[in-house]
């Protein structure tokens, strides 16, 4: 961005120190250091801003494809309705009712957790003295 090299540096502090003088240089600096400082601020808050909106952006765009895969899935897959039994044909037995989905609104399950007990130890037992 700026190709500010070493000498140049140091041409510019020479020339601050004449011309603003050794006694208001440090409050200069502050001075200086503080808008630097501000300016930083804005560009970080304008940079954070530009990424969210950027984030939002692409984010919605996620969605469209989403719902676009989604509408494509359900066209090549559509469901049946449970209400509406297929009739059998004639002379063809008649299926068993198939079991309804599970329904989101139906109390869950409550299955108790299984209690495990260890196999009895049938192997002998080696005396501890003993070396393996």
């Amino acid at each position: 961005m700026f190709n500010i090299d070493s000498s140049e540096l140091l041409l510019v502090a020479f020339v601050a120190l004449v011309v603003i003088g050794p006694k208001d240089l440090p409050k200069a600096m502050r001075v200086v250091g503080y808008w630097v400082g501000r300016a930083r601020g804005v560009a970080r808050q304008f940079r954070s801003g530009f990424d969210q909106m950027v984030r939002e952006a692409e984010l919605e765009e996620m969605e469209k494809r989403w719902a676009a895969e989604n509408e494509r899935i359900m066209r090549e897959h559509p469901q049946t309705d449970p209400a509406e039994p297929d009739q059998p044909a004639e002379g063809t037995p008649a299926a068993e009712p198939a079991v309804p989905d599970h329904d989101a609104t139906a109390e869950p399950v409550m299955v108790e957790k299984p209690h495990v007990t260890p196999a009895p130890d049938t192997a002998p037992h080696r005396s501890e003295g003993a070396a393996s």
